[in-house]
């Protein structure tokens, strides 16, 4: 490289020295482009689950769950959505949720109890729906059984789900049985 001085009134031109880096910054500075490729690669796989908010997805209520959700669910990794109040588990995704969907009312659908959480299950083909039951924002999970098992999904998200609190319980037969008559 030139450069110019001044020498009084005369300029000159010379020559700049060339810096030489040793073993040791080389070997860092192409650890350290190493690692910024590596981390711009990452990012570029992990893009976000495109999930449809619910209608209630801005309930406070909302909030809680959402912060106690696992970071996995049967090994299946949480991952980013693009919407409030959702999550997803697995790539591709094998289990969607959802905070403040509708409440489900009385239903003659199939209600299981899990670690003191009440779901509504709705089998489809191939996914699932699984509703909470009782607890106002409901939450929903999409997930397909021949993929992961229910039975593992709602082990994992009921300590989350019961921080919104329950109002209802499912009723089932022993209870329908036990009902007062009218006489």
């Amino acid at each position: 490289m030139l450069y110019s001085g001044t020498t009084g009134s005369e300029t000159t031109a010379q020559a700049r020295p060339k810096p030489r880096l040793n073993g040791a910054q080389i070997r860092t500075l192409c650890g350290a482009a190493g690692l910024a490729v590596a981390a711009l690669s990452l990012t570029g796989c992990s893009s976000a689950v495109d999930v449809a908010p619910a209608q209630d997805a801005a309930n406070p209520k909302c909030a809680p769950m959402m912060v106690a959700l696992p970071d996995s669910i049967g090994g299946a990794a949480l991952r980013k959505t693009n919407s409030q109040a959702t999550a997803a588990w697995g790539d591709p995704s094998l289990v969607i949720l959802r905070c403040g969907v509708n409440v489900p009312g009385p239903t003659t659908d199939r209600c299981v109890t899990v670690n003191g959480v009440d779901w509504v299950i709705k089998e489809g083909s191939p996914a699932w729906t699984l509703t909470t039951f009782g607890r106002e924002p409901a939450t929903e999970i999409l997930m397909d059984p021949d993929k992961i098992s229910s039975a593992t999904v709602l082990a994992e998200l009921a300590a989350a789900a019961a921080k919104v609190p329950a109002s209802r319980n499912c009723v089932g037969q022993t209870e329908l049985q036990n009902l007062p008559t009218g006489r």
